[in-house]
């Protein structure tokens, strides 16, 4: 039951309905279980009964933990709980024929919920209270992954209907659908043929695709994470932001603070920073070993096979040459001026997260290799191979979206836009709004419902 779907959209009306239909807390949380069950249930019975199942299991652990603080017992607790967890996690990711959806998003909060009780935080004691918190369906299948400590409190109040924050999650949902449909499923098919075949692709077919990759990735995560933080907002929830503005880093390690930033301050809390305390005596050896190590799991995170190791491995390499190096790079910085510098270190960094996403999307290290060597084959390539089975105006449409989505991220940083469209005259709102449906409607590429990080 994809977010862009008419099962979906009729479940969630359903939903909507009957959580406000009673301002009872308890009412409200039973209306969100169910609804959530039915939402993991309609892909496969089975994934309802894992994610049940972990809930308990990690509900039941941190009882147990918590009880044995202070003694030899809670770390052997904590170990064998994370080695269950993400063992079965394994398991599922390599032997099982069905990979359960969401189970890596909802193992991470499993993970950090029990992590944080060895730390001496309180427990949940209620049952109900924390299921939900483990199978809230807006963020079920991607994320954002959330930490207990934000989400359950949210869990401990009613919610009552409020206008604002309803209209303000649509607005999101809005233009999350933009970005899935306009930009990244207008530019995936074109981008499939090339990057499923690459010994098919002239060299500029590959460099072009190459380079358009990263747009793609970001629009449709991002767009699923703008549906999710607005379908939250509909409900009275504050969920975790997953990106800001990452194509302007300046470094591949700003850059992982502001690409799918649930996943990356997760890995900094509960994986670098234990690591590098562990390795602090080997200095900055230590700090290195210790990004490269993390890096590497987040490659092996996302997926099986060498490929995803790689990617790892390829952003570890990057981050550590850019941690040993800043001195010469801050001394570079005052020879070549800031805007320069800037704007170099700008395409610099979008570059190398291209090139490193090659090994994230093409399937055999023989392909990425064979597409890096013939990137610049083939310089006189005729326009209608580079328009990759995509027209003219299909082109002309998907340009101009990608630099609204870029003039919007900019604008918005500066000043709230879906808070200012607060306070323009209703013709003014209702134009905007209006503008956005059409031009969903009108250029959206409808039919290819799922989210490219459903498959992690």
């Amino acid at each position: 039951m994809e977010f862009i779907s008419l099962p979906f959209v009729a479940c969630m009306v359903l939903t909507f309905v009957l959580y406000y239909a009673h301002s009872s807390r308890r009412w409200q949380h039973i209306v969100l279980l169910l609804a959530s069950c039915v939402f993991i249930g309609y892909y496969h019975l089975s994934y309802l009964l894992i994610a049940v199942a972990i809930t308990i299991f990690t509900f039941v652990a941190g009882k147990w933990i918590h009880r044995s603080l202070n003694t030899s017992h809670a770390t052997l607790l904590l170990w064998v709980s994370i080695v269950a967890l993400v063992g079965f996690w394994l398991v599922a990711r390599y032997w099982f024929p069905l990979f359960p959806l969401g189970i890596s998003f909802y193992t991470f909060q499993a993970l950090s919920y029990l992590i944080e009780i060895y730390w001496e935080e309180e427990p949940e004691d209620d049952f109900w209270d924390f299921s939900l918190y483990m199978l809230l369906f807006v963020k079920f299948l991607s994320g954002p992954i959330e930490r207990a400590f934000d989400l359950l409190p949210q869990l401990k109040k009613p919610k009552v209907f409020a206008y604002e924050s309803v209209t303000r999650g649509l607005k999101l949902i809005a233009w999350g659908v933009f970005l899935k449909l306009v930009i990244a499923d207008r530019i995936g098919p074109s981008l499939d043929i090339v990057l499923d075949n690459v010994h098919g692709a002239s060299g500029m077919q590959l460099l072009v695709a190459t380079l358009l990759y990263p747009i793609q990735l970001y629009a449709d995560f991002a767009g699923y994470t703008c549906m999710a933080l607005g379908l939250g907002r509909m409900l009275g929830f504050e969920l975790k932001p997953n990106f800001d503005r990452p194509f302007v880093s300046q470094s591949t390690g700003e850059l992982w603070r502001r690409w799918h930033m649930t996943l990356s301050f997760w890995v900094r809390d509960y994986v670098f920073t234990p690591l590098n305390a562990s390795l602090r005596k080997w200095k900055r050896w230590g700090v290195s070993l210790a990004l490269l190590v993390t890096f590497v799991a987040i490659g092996v995170w996302h997926g099986a096979g060498w490929t995803f190791a790689l990617y790892g491995l390829f952003q570890g390499i990057v981050i550590i040459y850019e941690t040993l190096a800043s001195k010469q790079r801050n001394h570079l910085k005052e020879i070549i001026g800031n805007k320069t510098w800037k704007g170099l270190m700008i395409v610099r960094t979008y570059l190398l997260f291209a090139l490193s996403l090659l090994f994230f999307r093409v399937s055999r290290i023989g392909d990425v290799f064979y597409t890096y060597r013939h990137l610049f084959d083939g310089l006189n390539t005729s326009a209608k191979e580079l328009r990759l089975g995509m027209t003219d105006n299909e082109w002309v449409s998907f340009g101009i979206a990608v630099l609204l989505m870029f003039l919007f991220e900019f604008f918005n940083s500066r000043h709230d836009l879906f808070e200012r469209s607060e306070h323009l005259r209703p013709a003014g709102r209702w134009a905007c709004y209006l503008a956005v449906v059409i031009l969903i409607f009108l250029y959206g590429n409808f039919g290819i419902e799922n989210f490219i990080y459903i498959q992690f």
